[in-house]
């Protein structure tokens, strides 16, 4: 469909482009090459970690954190199924097995305390998702891994530059995935990569990303006879990619300032409308707006209703995230047959993403939240009074 306003429409300038037509006009070096090492420091001096290692998608990222920490048969990892579908399938890759876990109703990221009542002797890690650009409670998951001597691992894939109390989110875990997938903060169009501190888990992403080669140099221009010492995959990043990635890692501050601009200005428009809930992060958490969500509270239809009449208006929508236990494979994999996470349950049945994107226009949010509050004026919906 032809939308008046898609869900997303991609940041990109004169820059982008000159980076990558250099990068071509080489001649050379287009897989392997020294875009990937500097856009490696420029994630890891962004974040604050001490090492980054780029994937060619943030799920082969969330693959090979897990074989970097030795996560496997008989493992569990607790995750949300309020998530993309990676999150939860990256443990079946490696033979280990997602335990599914409540969110709470605040961030949309896994809840504290019912993660707590999940861990097993079997336990290995937790994974959590830090939701359309708004940190999860990163900080008590924390503790708990720690408590539990568990290893915590951020699926940061939607929420690069989101902060709390200054601090990156990618930065508080062992490790961090990110994915620069083309609908994230910044995109190479597919593209991912993990950050951490630890040199060990470091040196063991670059052996899985490269089909367990041990690199002293660059394969394709060295006739060096280099040693296969484990078992690895082809989940490199290209070096145009990496170029790309530099060009929009130097302007990331815009791009979010930019979302952070239109989140404000949409909230504010539709602050009257009753049955609305507009995102509303926690004091002291930086939200990147990667998508914008609001929740139509406790009423799926009315939700459904609205997705159908902004869509007639050629305003896209979408439902972030319809929850992965009752999807066709875990039903049928493992036995899921629906109020097993209520919470999630709930929440996922009620959330709608609208539109997002740095260059989305005054007139583009005003169309947009028009027709909300004319929705809820010919559904006979209540207003908020000030």
């Amino acid at each position: 469909m032809n939308w008046k306003i898609p869900l997303v429409k991609i940041y990109w300038d004169d820059q982008d482009i000159a980076r990558v037509v250099s990068t071509i006009q080489r001649g050379m070096s287009w897989a392997i090459g020294p875009s990937i090492e500097q856009f490696e420091r420029q994630i890891a001096e962004y974040i604050g970690t001490r090492y980054a290692v780029t994937f060619n998608s943030g799920t082969s990222a969330l693959h090979a954190v897990l074989l970097a920490y030795d996560i496997g048969p008989g493992d569990e990892v607790i995750v949300p199924s309020f998530t993309f579908i990676a999150t939860a399938n990256a443990p079946l890759f490696v033979g280990a097995k997602p335990t599914f876990a409540e969110i709470e109703d605040q961030t949309y990221g896994l809840d504290p305390e019912d993660v707590k009542r999940r861990i097993t002797p079997r336990t290995k890690a937790i994974l959590p998702i830090h939701y359309g650009g708004c940190p999860c409670l990163v900080r008590e998951l924390k503790e708990i891994a720690e408590e539990h001597n568990l290893t915590l691992i951020e699926d940061a894939a939607e929420a690069f530059g989101a902060e709390i109390d200054g601090r990156k989110v990618g930065g508080f875990g062992d490790a961090a995935i990110l994915s620069f997938c083309q609908n994230k903060v910044i995109t190479t169009g597919e593209g991912g990569a993990i950050v951490t501190n630890s040199r060990e888990i470091c040196e063991k992403l670059k052996l899985i990303r490269s089909h367990g080669r041990q690199e002293t140099s660059d394969y394709f221009t060295s006739s060096e006879n280099m040693d296969y010492v484990t078992l690895g995959y082809n989940f490199r990043m290209s070096n145009i990619t990496a170029a790309l990635g530099i060009a929009q890692l130097e302007k990331v501050n815009q791009i979010i300032q930019m979302r952070r601009n239109n989140a404000q200005y949409m909230s504010q428009r539709l602050s009257n409308v009753k049955q609305i809930m507009t995102p509303h992060p926690p004091d002291s958490f930086y939200h990147a707006y990667q998508m914008y969500t609001i929740s139509l509270r406790e009423n799926t239809n009315l939700r459904d209703d609205l997705s159908r009449y902004l869509s007639e208006k050629g305003i896209m929508t979408k439902v972030y995230f319809s929850p992965v236990h009752l999807t066709h494979f875990y039903r049928e994999r493992f036995g899921y047959r629906g109020r097993e996470l209520p919470v999630t349950e709930r929440i996922a049945s009620e959330v709608l993403t609208l539109p997002m994107y740095p260059t989305l226009t005054i007139e583009e949010m005003d169309y947009l939240t028009e027709h909300i509050k004319d929705f809820f004026s010919r559904s006979g919906g209540e207003w908020k009074t000030s």
